[in-house]
C-alpha cells in the first residue's frame, strides 16, 4: 500500500510541480500531435498499488512494471508519476524497448530513464533529430548488452537516493550571475536528492515576510495554485532556461506578463506550524533539473 505521510506528501507535491515543469518547459514539441492509444503518465493517489493500477488502465501488470524500471512496487508514494504505455510500444524482457516519445522527452532522458546508455540510444536512431524530438514519435531504446545489461537493469531499480544527481549537459552563457530570489535569506536545503532518492529542489527561508523576486528577465508562462505547493509562478527565460517560485501566497504577476530581473512576483507565505517563511525555488534547463549554484551569483 502507499506510504501516506507529511514527508510523503510534500514529496509528491514535488513530483506533481516537476511534472507540470515537464509540460511547460520540455524538449519535445508537440507538433501537433498527441501520444495514442492512452501513452502516458498516471499520478499515485493514496490506496492505489501498482495491480491496481495496472487493472484500472487496462494493462498487464508485467508490462507496466517493464515500463517502469526504476519503481518498487511496495513502495509507491502519494503523487509519484508511473509511466503508461501505448498500444504501439514494446517492452521486451533483454529489449530494445520501442518507445513513443511524450512531452518533455530528450534521447538523454529517456536512457536515463530505461538505465540505458544516452550515446547507445543516439546511435540507434540515426535518422532522428535529437534537438527535433515529435511527441508520438517512434524511438528504439537498446539496454546496455553483455554483463553491463544486468547492472545497468539492477541500477535502475535500485534506491534513488544512492543515483547522482542529474546532469543538465553544458549550460547556456545567459545562464550566469543570476540574481537571488530573495534578498534575505537563508538556504534551509539545497539542491539535491533526500533519503527517499527523490530530487529536491532549493529551499530558501527567512524570519519575516518578503517577496520573491525574478531572477533574471522572462515571461510569466505559469502564474496559479497548486495543491500542497500554494501559490507558483514558473518563468521562461532565454536560452529555454526556466525557474519556478512555489510557497507563495499572494501573486504579483499574471500568465503571460514579461518581467526584468528583480521584479516581485509574489509575497511568501508562513507555514501553518512554522515562524518561518519559505521559498521553494527550482532551475530547469530544457526541463531537465539545474542546481541554483551553477546559476545564482
Amino acid at each position: 500500500m502507499v506510504e501516506f505521510t507529511v514527508a510523503g506528501q510534500r514529496r509528491g507535491a514535488l513530483l506533481l510541480l516537476l511534472g507540470l515543469m515537464l509540460i511547460l518547459g520540455g524538449c519535445a514539441s508537440g507538433g501537433g500531435t498527441r501520444v495514442a492509444d492512452g501513452g502516458g503518465w498516471v499520478t499515485v493517489q493514496r490506496g492505489d498499488t501498482l495491480g491496481k493500477i495496472a487493472n484500472q488502465a487496462g494493462i498487464p501488470l508485467l508490462r507496466l512494471q517493464r515500463f517502469n524500471p526504476g519503481v518498487d512496487s511496495r513502495r509507491l508514494a502519494v503523487g509519484q508519476r508511473l509511466m503508461l504505455p501505448s498500444q504501439q510500444e514494446r517492452a521486451p524482457g533483454g529489449g530494445p524497448y520501442r518507445y513513443q516519445v511524450r512531452r518533455g522527452d530528450s534521447l538523454y532522458s529517456i536512457g536515463r530513464y530505461f538505465g540505458a546508455n544516452p550515446q547507445r540510444v543516439q546511435a540507434a536512431n540515426k535518422g532522428i533529430d535529437p534537438s527535433q524530438l515529435e511527441v508520438g514519435q517512434l524511438i528504439h531504446v537498446p539496454l546496455n548488452g553483455g554483463p553491463s545489461s544486468s547492472a545497468s537493469r539492477r541500477t535502475a531499480s535500485a534506491p534513488a537516493a544512492s543515483r547522482s544527481l542529474p546532469d543538465p549537459g553544458p549550460l547556456p552563457s545567459s545562464a550566469s550571475r543570476w540574481q537571488w530570489p530573495l534578498a534575505n535569506y537563508t538556504v534551509e536545503r539545497r539542491f539535491g536528492r533526500d533519503s527517499h532518492g527523490t530530487l529536491q529542489p532549493m529551499m530558501l527561508s527567512t524570519a519575516t515576510a518578503a517577496k520573491a523576486k525574478a531572477t533574471t528577465s522572462g515571461q510569466v508562462r505559469f502564474a496559479s495554485g497548486m495543491r500542497q505547493l500554494g501559490q507558483v509562478v514558473i518563468l521562461h527565460h532565454a536560452d529555454n532556461m526556466q525557474s519556478v517560485y512555489a510557497f507563495c501566497g499572494k501573486l504579483l504577476v499574471s500568465e503571460g506578463q514579461s518581467v526584468s530581473a528583480g521584479t516581485p512576483l509574489c509575497d511568501i507565505a508562513p507555514e501553518s506550524d512554522s515562524s518561518r517563511y519559505h521559498l521553494l525555488f527550482d532551475l530547469r534547463h530544457g526541463g531537465k533539473p539545474v542546481d541554483p549554484a551553477r546559476v545564482l551569483r
